[in-house]
């Protein structure tokens, strides 16, 4: 059998697209399910989107992700070079096209922009959506041809598509597709520049690179057909094709920039970690044989099959990709944690507090990790909140009774010398004791008094303890100031 070789072939036009993260991700299990070859192709034909710095934006995307190729332009496997622009300066674009032109697959064509203008506003008038060419230059002869390129007349080189009949091709996903001919325009396959237009230099480079599955978004189906038709011209074997549904907001409209999260680069602004993004992008379109969710990058290489891949869209449900990274986040090593915490908790704490003990307490708490900030912020500064917090039913708590717990703990609290949770516990666990109340009768104004929140990650001891013995009695007064002031 065949080695199964799939590549990535990103353009450098900014960060990187959920879709494109998927489409390598999903041409990454391909290959390594079948211990094949995943390589990294940088298509830079098209030099007026090159966005400066994009470059090393594709390579850290990659690391960070796990992705690792095998081949690329940092790693050459003898099928090199693995930029376009470099392939380009050989000339075999040109050759190639050279090649189809002379079976009479394809043609120079010399038409004015204004020319082509003129086609698309009477394509317009007659209400179709797009202008197809009337393959005017197709009927010069070979000496009008010469004579112009003599001349210096500015030229692309367009395929030559039939316009009877149909062309049909295989896709794992949606079957077998037909076209009629009449369909297909004939696209550029040189542009005015020199440079091949990335329909006709996605094929030359992946018949060269010997690609045999060919992995990319379903909005390339209706190109499908003149890319095949450039393979039998050729008399070249067509790699399977595997076209992967659209990615759709919860609106079920495509996933834009509007969405604030259409791109890796997004989600980690957003607190998101990479591993939780690989896990999340993998299920966008594609299920295991059973019901599970949660995969490490390892575990999805074994489990994954691509003709388990859905055609219908994928919706990117930010809920749900927010509570897999909380998953993440709670399985996270300690030390990886604190990593990824510490930057979120500077920002909001700036007393000289444990912050190592601020991260654990929230920990299981959070999805993400912008997430950290209400959650800690009242180690800070005790925020401004109403005395009616100290009423709760299940509690069995009002105003006045909280008042009297608060007066009779803070004496004793005062008098500890050993702040410590087990200490500061066993305060509070002998006044219940003592009293024959429930526990949360005399926790609950505690905590609410030494936080001034409902919910906190972590209870009384723990608040306290970070908080250290003046804070806390000041807060501990201020909360009996504030029920006696009623």
């Amino acid at each position: 059998m065949k080695k199964i070789r799939t590549r990535f072939a990103p353009s450098p036009t900014g960060r990187m697209h959920v879709g494109n993260l998927r489409t390598a991700l999903y041409a990454y299990l391909i290959a390594k399910h079948e211990g094949g070859d995943f390589l990294l192709r940088i298509e830079d034909t098209d030099q007026e989107r090159f966005v400066e710095g994009a470059l090393d934006l594709i390579y850290k995307t990659m690391k960070e992700t796990g992705l690792e190729h095998d081949e690329g332009p940092d790693k050459d496997g003898g099928y090199g070079p693995y930029v376009q622009s470099e392939r380009m300066k050989t000339g075999m674009y040109l050759e190639y096209a050279k090649q189809l032109v002379e079976k009479g697959e394809a043609y120079y064509c010399f038409c004015t922009k204004e020319r082509l203008e003129g086609l698309h506003k009477e394509a317009e008038e007659r209400g179709e959506a797009a202008a197809k060419y009337d393959k005017h230059c197709l009927h010069l002869s070979k000496e009008e041809v010469e004579e112009k390129l003599a001349a210096g007349v500015p030229y692309v080189i367009r395929q030559n598509n039939p316009t009877e009949g149909e062309t049909s091709f295989d896709d794992v996903i949606y079957g077998t597709i037909t076209a009629p001919n009449e369909e297909l325009d004939d696209m550029v396959l040189i542009k005015q520049d020199g440079y091949p237009t990335y329909n006709f230099a996605n094929v030359i480079d992946d018949h060269l690179m010997e690609i045999t599955h060919v992995v990319r978004g379903n909005e390339y189906l209706s190109s499908a057909p003149k890319y095949n038709r450039l393979y039998q011209a050729f008399g070249w074997d067509v790699p399977v094709y595997v076209h992967c549904p659209t990615i759709t907001d919860e609106n079920h409209k495509k996933l834009s920039k509007r969405h604030g999260a259409s791109s890796f680069e997004d989600l980690m602004d957003l607190g998101f970690v990479p591993e939780a993004v690989v896990n999340y992008v993998a299920l966008l379109g594609w299920s295991p044989s059973d019901d599970r969710e949660i995969f490490s990058l390892e575990e999805l290489v074994e489990a994954f099959d691509y003709k388990r891949i859905n055609k219908s869209p994928a919706v990117f449900d930010m809920v749900k990709l927010r509570w897999m990274n909380g998953e993440y986040i709670k399985k996270m090593e300690d030390e990886k944690y604190y990593e990824y915490a510490l930057p979120q908790i500077r920002k909001v704490i700036t007393k000289d507090l444990d912050l190592k003990k601020i991260a654990d307490l929230v920990k299981s708490r959070i999805e993400v990790f912008p997430d950290i900030d209400e959650k800690i912020d009242f180690f800070q500064e005790l925020p401004e909140y109403d005395i009616a917090m100290y009423t709760h039913k299940k509690m069995k708590t009002n105003s006045e009774n909280s008042l009297e717990v608060l007066k009779e703990l803070l004496p004793r609290y005062e008098a500890l010398d050993e702040y410590t949770i087990p200490a500061i516990e066993k305060v509070a666990m002998d006044y219940v004791a003592e009293k024959g109340c429930k526990n949360g009768q005399a926790l609950w104004p505690l905590r609410t008094a030494v936080s001034g929140k409902q919910m906190t990650p972590g209870g009384a001891y723990e608040i306290m303890e970070i908080l250290g013995k003046d804070e806390s009695l000041a807060r501990i007064r201020k909360g009996i100031e504030m029920l006696e002031q009623q």
